[in-house]
């Protein structure tokens, strides 16, 4: 499958983005099934009630409509979250509205939300053999008259095939959604959602993914209502409306959010500044420019219990993920420690830069 993706890559730089991803998911779906790799018993992680195999895991975005999770574990992914998904089929934003800021390694995109609706997304997952730990990432539609009656409705829908929930209040191209991270609708919110997800036969984990745009007044706020109630983790963070200077790409002036690379420094921050205002009351999802082992163990370090990416797969693919594993064992071994005791050792540091 790596093979195959290296001598595909060049050809689908040829295409605009979003074409591009499409391809990617059709070739994706045409291979056989590959069960994941094994791992090094050293890469295991307990969190949120689950036993990843490894701490490296597809963000959202890459599978919107549940189509190829069991391909994208057999790359080695340790676990893979689908979605966003919505109720009802959505079309998302005009196009174009994905670009490749090449010369910045990074993506801004403004799809908002385009998906085939929760039915799809259940049949295929319903399907699955339920090999390997898959979240479901859900949303509201653009539409809704009750964005929070949306939510309810994806933890109804999902709560059989759903290894956890992601609640998506961190998009910034549906107008109005960023709103819910407020600390009343959020509250009011997370107690729908958690009554939803506690009358289901099986309690699934459900976490909250968070804007990096975030003031730390706003951000002191999110956290209190998240403890408060009892959430079991955090995703920190979604892209960035933000445009660093550094961008040199045409594209930088795009409406959307940023990912990749320049994400990097302020989703960090923003997870490391997470991670002493929760005090270990549950685990973080550290998410936004992750593109190799350093990036990837800055962000455990940085308070993450597990990391995601999908960025920077279009620049460096599919084998990008046994890069970052090799990678964080050799630090493991040249160090002496174990991956549990590095998370967040430096999170006083890099809150404070």
């Amino acid at each position: 499958m790596t093979d195959a993706f290296a001598i595909a890559s060049p050809l689908l730089r040829l295409l605009d983005a979003e074409t591009a991803h499409h391809a990617t998911i059709a070739a994706l779906k045409l291979l056989p099934y590959r069960a994941p790799p094994a791992n090094d018993p050293r890469l295991a992680v307990h969190a949120f009630g689950l036993d990843f195999p490894n701490p490296i895991g597809l963000a959202a975005g890459f599978d919107k409509n549940a189509e190829v999770a069991d391909a994208m574990l057999g790359l080695g992914f340790g676990f893979v979250e689908v979605g966003t998904l919505t109720p009802r089929a959505q079309p998302g934003n005009p196009r174009p509205r994905a670009f490749r800021l090449i010369e910045d390694r990074a993506v801004i995109n403004r799809y908002g939300f385009n998906n085939d609706g929760h039915a799809p997304a259940l049949a295929r997952l319903s399907k699955r053999a339920r090999r390997g730990i898959v979240g479901v990432n859900i949303g509201a539609n653009k539409d809704a008259a009750d964005r929070m009656a949306d939510y309810v409705a994806g933890v109804h829908a999902f709560a059989d095939v759903a290894s956890y929930f992601t609640i998506n209040v961190s998009s910034p191209n549906t107008p109005g959604l960023r709103d819910l991270q407020e600390p009343e609708a959020l509250s009011e919110l997370l107690a729908r959602v958690i009554e939803a997800r506690d009358a289901a036969p099986v309690r699934r984990p459900l976490l909250l993914k968070i804007a990096p745009d975030l003031t730390l007044a706003q951000l002191d706020a999110i956290v209190r209502v998240a403890r408060d109630r009892r959430i079991d983790g955090m995703i920190v963070s979604n892209t960035t409306i933000s445009r660093p200077l550094t961008l040199r790409s045409h594209f930088a002036k795009e409406s959307g959010g940023l990912s990749g690379a320049p994400l990097f420094d302020l989703s960090t921050r923003m997870l490391a500044q997470t991670f002493l205002r929760v005090e270990g009351q549950f685990p973080l999802i550290g998410v936004g420019g992750v593109d190799g082992a350093e990036a990837a163990l800055a962000k455990l370090e940085a308070g993450a219990t597990l990391v995601q990416l999908y960025s920077a797969l279009i620049y460096k693919g599919p084998g990008l993920v046994k890069r970052i594993k090799n990678g964080i064992l050799e630090r493991l071994r040249e160090s002496g420690v174990s991956l549990s005791t590095l998370s967040g050792r430096s999170a006083q540091n890099v809150s404070s830069k």
